[in-house]
């Protein structure tokens, strides 16, 4: 028998209903769990009224960061919804194919975005301010949400593909019980938790270390619209906030570093600052760790609702460059080619299972059957781990890199980069990048008789891509190198063209 889905909010409105659950910091909104549970029922009610929303459909928000979202999620977990968050950096190209996928029959949006939305073709549309604001004041209160068990999808939480198709990862409110679990083990998440979040809500990241768990426990989310280093060395320091926990990516953490408030900034309160979603410079541990804090790395992903390894903070300086150990109720490998476990210190590819991890994605049955090998998640990141049971994150096992935080594949870029008239052959390779970790170099070939700028060809790419997607560097060149199947053999393209090379040459081209 199914084990029933009960909702966080509601149960800490009716045993500490005036603790603070929420801080909007852009509008100063602050809810206690008596007033996010009352707004989060009439959503709900008005959900189902005024649009007609039921069990299984979809909701998509599209939003900076803000605690209307989580209200949105909880609603929709009261009426069997299922909760979509957008990726607002995305070109308009790439939501119509999320949209086209899931096909919400609502679409909320912040006002910022309310000409785009207009482009998007959503069936509904609600926007964020006033007449969200009735709808969560004076809208029909549901008392009675829908049963749910925690086999039920929660939310759809789209990455990109390696084929450059978005995929949907199915999350069930089980997988999201089980991250809670794993937060409060691995980084101590309870009741007097002072959560600050620095990461968008459409990733997961941002909605699950550690929004989500720690509104399970009954603590506190404070939640910035758009990260600033500054103001959030400012919140750290102030021990009237009093934040207790924070997670970012490494260019956040880099970003503080190098403000001017960094040296002057008190950050004895911190109980647990994580970092993760891309490899760690040591430079920044280094730096932190000079000023008191011991920056804790990690690892997961979507698929794994994410939390699967983290470091201790007594490992953090004796294993450094380490992404820790597994949590509790979950399985790790590392597997070679034949998918058999290799012994430690083998590099190969990280496969995991367990109850957190996802059941598949969302409308594409073969590449749910591609990712699973007996229950076995493949990660598609290479690692290895020592002989005290430490894993180690050591490249990507396909060619995917990280921007900033943000995965980019680059069958989406060179798919682009293929639509242009002048451009025969196109590849793509990630390069390291001192401010944002990795960036995107293209590789190209022009047809006979063309000619191409670095601008044009970035300029190109801008039409259909997210910012953090585009080609910081354009090479020019007369042939790819290919393998004997004729593919581009990326290992080869990454050392005529990558880290290492020098003297390529980025001049216009004319063949």
């Amino acid at each position: 028998m199914s084990i029933p889905y009960y909702d966080a909010i509601a149960h800490h409105a009716m045993r500490r209903p005036q603790s603070l659950a929420a801080v909007d910091l852009a509008t100063g909104r602050r809810h206690t769990y008596k007033a996010f549970d009352d707004r989060i029922a009439r959503l709900a009610g008005s959900f189902r009224s005024r649009f007609g929303i039921g069990p299984g459909d979809r909701i998509a928000v599209l939003a900076p960061n803000t605690t209307d979202t989580f209200e949105v999620q909880f609603a929709c977990g009261r009426i069997g919804a299922i909760f979509v968050p957008l990726n607002w950096r995305l070109a308009n190209a790439e939501l119509k194919a999320i949209l086209a996928d899931c096909d919400p029959a609502l679409l909320v949006h912040d006002p910022e975005f309310a000409e785009r939305t207009q482009e998007l073709g959503a069936r509904q549309l609600c926007p964020l301010g006033a007449a969200f604001e009735q709808l969560a004041l004076d809208g029909p209160r549901l008392d009675k949400p829908v049963a749910a068990t925690l086999d039920d999808i929660s939310t759809i939480l789209y990455t990109s593909g390696t084929t450059g198709r978005p995929k949907g990862a199915i999350i069930t409110h089980g997988m999201n019980f089980w991250n809670t679990v794993h937060s409060m083990s691995m980084a101590g998440i309870g009741r007097s938790t002072v959560f600050f979040g620095l990461l968008p809500l459409f990733h997961t990241g941002g909605l699950n270390v550690f929004s989500y768990p720690v509104f399970q426990v009954g603590g506190t989310v404070l939640i910035m619209r758009n990260f600033d280093a500054g103001e959030a060395l400012q919140l750290i320091g102030d021990p009237s906030v009093g934040i207790t926990h924070v997670f970012g990516v490494p260019a956040n953490y880099q970003f503080m570093a190098q403000h001017r408030r960094f040296g002057e900034t008190d950050l004895s309160r911190l109980v647990f600052a994580g970092i993760g979603g891309a490899p760690t410079p040591d430079a920044i541990l280094r730096t932190w760790a000079a000023h008191g804090v011991i920056l804790q790395q990690g690892y997961g992903m979507t698929e794994t609702s994410p939390l699967v390894l983290v470091l201790d903070k007594e490992d953090a300086v004796r294993k450094a460059g380490s992404a820790g150990k597994p949590g509790l109720h979950m399985e790790t490998r590392i597997a070679g080619e034949d998918g058999a476990e290799v012994p430690p210190g083998t590099v190969g590819e990280l496969w995991v299972r367990g109850p957190n991890i996802t059941r598949g994605y969302w409308n594409q049955p073969e590449t749910t059957a591609a990712a699973f090998t007996d229950g076995w998640l493949h990660t598609g990141d290479a690692a290895m781990v020592d002989d005290e049971g430490y894993y180690f994150i050591v490249d990507r096992w396909k060619d995917m890199y990280i921007s900033g935080g943000e995965n980019v594949y680059p069958a989406e870029v060179e798919n682009v980069l293929y639509q242009h008239a002048a451009i025969a052959e196109a590849a793509v390779i990630g390069i390291a990048d001192g401010r944002w970790g990795e960036v995107g170099r293209a590789v190209v070939v022009l047809r006979p008789g063309q000619s191409l700028s670095e601008a044009d060809v970035v300029a190109h790419c801008a039409a259909s891509l997210a910012r953090y997607k585009l080609p910081h560097s354009v090479v020019f060149t007369d042939a790819l190198p290919r393998n004997a199947t004729g593919k581009v053999h990326k290992p080869t393209l990454r050392l005529q063209f990558g880290d290492a090379a020098a003297g390529y040459d980025s001049r216009p081209q004319a063949g």
